[in-house]
């Protein structure tokens, strides 16, 4: 719980009075509160390792840098900081409900109009950021398969093999990754990503709009934002439908689709450990196997 001195801190920013804050459910990595007012709700997550200031100033960064793109919604930021050994970051309460068919058929056409929004000429951003609680390495590169290779796959085997989760001699190549990239990515433009969208990181409002949150944004090919959906669920055929209307698919979809994926199975092996090995593994053989 939080401290009456912290509770004092979070009303002076919020500058009003706090009636009670309550236990949420939701955070995986840090803990989160409702907090009460007299004539409002907010959302705050609260985490006090060492890198949790650092976590939490990307956040705020990355919802920053969506709303920039007035395509769809992110919760409004009213806080970042730390007081007491705790970092904090205090936020826009979103009121959420379970989506119907409507709903992801915004959500899909909103997400294609991010999409689609100019990204320059450079994959990357212009700071590191976090994928999880892991270091996410956002360089810039000029070609797509360099950036995604460099700054995504390697810092990820090379992280397993110091986890002792993969051996040397079960990483591929740099050469070999580029091989294999290169055998199925098209030319790209970098387009904005949220970075990390599985089902746990948008919510649909009580009013129907959609909204996203926790992101590990950079710009990248649009796919890996799909590509993440679809590894574990929770997004309906309208939501991909509604998407299609805007950007149509290319082919080797869905070899893309397993180099994308591989990614974050990566991370989830060097976060939750070997139950994600046989998985990394078949991809890794799949479309790496020259080392």
């Amino acid at each position: 719980m939080l401290s009456s001195s912290f509770k004092t801190h979070i009303s002076q920013v919020l500058d009003c009075p706090i009636k009670k804050i309550e236990p949420v459910s939701g955070g995986d990595i840090s803990t989160t509160f409702c907090i009460y007012t007299p004539t409002e709700r907010f959302f705050c997550k609260v985490n006090d390792s060492a890198i949790a200031l650092d976590m939490f100033h990307s956040e705020k960064a990355g919802l920053e840098c969506i709303q920039q793109t007035n395509t769809i919604r992110v919760p409004q930021i009213l806080g970042c900081g730390k007081y007491e050994g705790r970092s904090f970051l205090l936020m826009e309460f979103i009121e959420s409900k379970s989506p119907n068919e409507k709903d992801m058929d915004a959500f899909g056409h909103q997400l294609a109009k991010m999409h689609s929004c100019d990204g320059g000429d450079l994959f990357g951003w212009d700071r590191d950021n976090f994928i999880g609680s892991l270091p996410q390495s956002n360089n810039n590169h000029s070609d797509w398969p360099s950036f995604f290779v460099f700054e995504r796959l390697l810092p990820q085997l090379k992280m397993a093999n110091e986890n002792k989760l993969l051996s040397l001699e079960e990483i591929p190549s740099e050469n070999a990754l580029l091989k294999g990239c290169l055998l199925f990515f098209p030319k790209v433009r970098p387009d904005l990503l949220h970075g990390d969208l599985w089902s746990g990181n948008y919510l649909i409002s009580t009013l129907g709009d959609p909204y996203l949150i926790d992101p590990s944004v950079y710009f990248g090919h649009a796919e890996v934002d799909l590509a993440m959906t679809r590894l574990f669920g929770g997004f309906s055929s309208r939501f991909y439908d509604a998407y299609r209307e805007y950007i149509p698919s290319e082919a080797y979809e869905n070899e893309r689709k397993d180099i994308y994926q591989l990614y974050y199975l990566l991370v989830h092996l060097n976060l939750f450990g070997k139950s994600y090995y046989p998985s990394v593994m078949r991809l890794l053989k799949t479309y790496f196997s020259q080392r």
